[in-house]
């Protein structure tokens, strides 16, 4: 039987060697598939997309206008103590799914879609997951993902991820 509860969620991703640091704070609802295989549906806090725009008012005075748009997305992470995968969708320009396993090469692939309703654009990197630590039970309440990330031999930079469900 699924067993799902809704949980305060922290998600955070560091880079080692690059001025990298974003974290997110959301709620997230906790799927058991079975006894050590999870998946957490994290809803993203909407991300402000700004645009500038110049434009006269009545005077002739330039005024920059900064039209927001919301632009909600979806995390889904299928967490168990040997593997990570972690999509986001929901945006309608960029998503991305990453594949985790514990001393072993990855796939990283990223979608983008232009203006056009055409094919979107697929670039795939690999990585290599140097740590996965999962602690935690009967569910888990942190994950430590340290990894690698390449392209071809050039190596993109070190990242941790970390994963705290709140209890």
């Amino acid at each position: 039987m699924l067993t799902h509860h809704r949980k305060p969620v922290s998600l955070s991703l560091v880079s080692t060697d690059l001025p990298l640091w974003s974290v997110v704070e959301t709620a997230g609802t906790l799927y058991q598939k079975d006894r050590d295989r999870f998946h957490l549906l994290l809803h993203e806090p909407a991300i402000l997309d700004r645009q500038f725009c110049d434009a006269s008012d009545a005077s002739g005075e330039q005024v920059t206008i900064l039209p927001t748009t919301t632009k909600p997305r979806l995390l889904w992470l299928e967490v168990s103590p040997y593997r990570v995968i972690m999509t986001m969708q929901g945006n309608g320009k960029y998503s991305y799914r990453h594949c985790w396993e514990r001393g072993m090469y990855g796939l990283s692939r990223y979608w983008l879609q232009g203006e056009s309703l055409a094919t979107p654009e697929q670039l795939r990197l690999r990585n290599f997951t140097r740590n996965l630590t999962l602690t935690g039970k009967p569910e888990p309440e942190h994950l430590r993902l340290e990894y690698e990330l390449w392209s071809e031999k050039v190596q993109l930079g070190s990242y941790i991820l970390n994963l705290e469900i709140h209890h």
